[in-house]
């Protein structure tokens, strides 16, 4: 196939574009939705298959690893098969897993379950997105991937557990897995009548069946690691530590075992040479872990702090969502009808998500919806200038051919930089439980004067409600610990807020100073030949 057929895009009339579209969003959607189930119907779950955290745990660790695999593999589905074909058959066997899923609590078959739908949710986001960038022209990409990113990336972030939270107060968590069933009927079937194929880009070549076995080792490994590590203490535990050293292990020889197969493994390290995909990585695992860990922090704080039930929870970071949507659109038109360059908005996203993230760190247990909504939507804002920012900075320039595997490279990126955020979050949330628990109880030493005073008066009210004066006491009591384990929860996640503004302080000069590298290699290989020539 010659580099013009690589670089043509298809004719489509503009009905066929459009289902086209809707076809790859809908698609988007049953992932998003399947991906969060786990964030608000955790304990609902868990009771229903009265099943241990520990097995309870590979629910989750299932469905993100495979979601990984997913994204890695893509790129040679792609290249073997019509790559319409591919998104058709992996939202259906998505459908068909979630609709399965809501019918069973047998936890052996759930596993299975999530294991299918994360491989089918990252192969359909990676052969989505490829399809939009191989089917439209270049200059229509803004408003092509603002649409894309409104169902796989704002959908799992805030349309998703509004959804969610609804459906588990209203009815059952079975309801989620029910509600894909449709969309995946949707997406496949606007798919086939979009007639959305194009010619494989790539060179077929055989399954590199021991670099993926080394890759899905290594990704299983770092997966379970992230997520369930500071559930088990980190490194006190030798199955973390077995398992780190073994994800290291089988991360370096699948990364020599690719240099090995000069292009004809699972890994192109061609993709590397283009400066703006290299920084765009970079910058995934930190939009990763902004986007990840906030998703986290606001619903747990809403959850565990201020006591919203599900459905509000979900609501929480609903506004956010139209945002979100908002500021896409803002940088869609910046791009594509004003010419101003993707890099050009990223600050501003950055900027948004630290001002964001310092302004809910000052909440508190007395906080309502009403006191972080100012917060919550300029996150929304923050998110919408970033992601499509490095999106189109990640695959403006990269040759077609290279496209499949640079999107599930980049997925990957962000994926893992959600996890360690989400991770380093959770352990920095439980130990500052533990320091706040232990500074704020020093100063409740029984005997001092406010202490007395602060039980006495409990007690008394309790009494005049009628309890007897022992039971009231050691109720008073009872409530004073309750609340000084509240106000330390309060302080561990106005930390956690604010060491995600910290991240972006720490991180944003960093960026700028890789980007200005980038830059100036490249300068100096485009000016080498003439160098040698003098």
């Amino acid at each position: 196939m010659n580099t013009a057929s690589l670089a043509g895009h298809q004719q489509f009339s503009r009905s066929s574009a459009v289902l086209l579209i809707i076809g790859v969003v809908l698609a988007t959607l049953t992932e998003a939705i399947a991906s969060t189930v786990l964030a608000l119907g955790r304990s609902d779950i868990l009771g229903d298959t009265a099943a241990t955290p520990d097995e309870f745990a590979w629910l989750d660790v299932g469905y993100t690893a495979f979601k990984l695999i997913g994204f890695m593999t893509a790129s040679w589905l792609l290249s073997r098969w019509q790559p319409h074909h591919v998104v058709i058959v992996a939202t259906l066997v998505m459908g068909l897993a979630c609709a399965v899923t809501a019918l069973t609590a047998r936890l052996g078959l759930l596993v299975t379950l999530r294991i299918a739908q994360g491989f089918a949710g990252g192969t359909l986001l990676v052969g989505g997105q490829a399809i939009l960038f191989r089917s439209f022209a270049r200059a229509h990409q803004p408003l092509i991937q603002a649409l894309f990113a409104m169902g796989a990336v704002v959908a799992s972030a805030t349309l998703a557990p509004a959804l969610q939270g609804w459906l588990i107060d209203r009815h059952s968590w079975g309801w989620i897995f029910f509600c894909v069933v449709p969309l995946a009927l949707a997406a496949g079937g606007l798919l086939l009548i979009a007639d959305a194929s194009a010619p494989t880009l790539t060179a077929h070549h055989p399954f590199d069946r021991v670099g993926w076995l080394l890759m899905a080792a290594s990704l299983m490994c770092f997966t379970y690691v992230l997520s369930q590590g500071s559930r088990w203490d980190w490194f006190d535990a030798p199955r973390i530590v077995w398992l780190t050293l073994i994800g290291s292990a089988t991360l370096l020889a699948f990364i020599g075992h690719q240099r090995v197969a000069k292009g004809a493994g699972l890994l192109d390290f061609s993709l590397f040479q283009s400066s703006d995909f290299s920084f765009a990585l970079i910058v995934s695992f930190v939009a990763g872990a902004a986007l990840f860990g906030s998703a986290f922090l606001i619903p747990a704080f809403a959850l565990s702090v201020l006591g919203l039930r599900p459905t509000d929870a979900g609501l929480l970071l609903l506004p956010s969502g139209g945002c979100f949507i908002v500021a896409l659109l803002i940088a869609a038109w910046l791009m594509q009808a004003r010419r101003v360059a993707p890099f050009a908005t990223v600050p501003f996203g950055i900027l948004m998500i630290m001002v964001t993230m310092g302004m809910l760190s000052g909440s508190s247990a007395d906080s309502g919806v009403d006191d972080m909504l100012a917060g919550v939507l300029l996150r929304g804002l923050g998110l919408g200038f970033l992601f499509l920012s490095i999106t189109l900075i990640a695959f403006s320039h990269l040759h077609p051919r290279d496209l499949a595997g640079g999107i599930g490279l980049f997925n990957t990126g962000r994926q893992l930089g959600g996890l360690m955020g989400v991770a380093a979050l959770q352990t920095l949330i439980e130990h500052q439980v533990a320091a706040s628990t232990v500074v704020l109880g020093s100063h409740l030493t029984p005997g001092t004067g406010a202490v007395i005073e602060r039980l006495s008066a409990v007690t008394a009210q309790l009494a005049d409600k009628g309890m007897d004066a022992v039971a009231a006491g050691r109720a008073a009591t009872t409530l004073l610990a309750r609340a000084l384990s509240g106000q330390a929860l309060v302080i561990a996640f106005d930390t956690a807020f604010l060491a995600v503004t910290l991240l972006f302080a720490v991180a944003a000069p960093l960026l700028v100073a890789i980007k200005i590298g980038f830059a100036r290699h490249a300068k100096h290989r485009l000016n080498l030949p003439d160098t040698r020539g003098m």
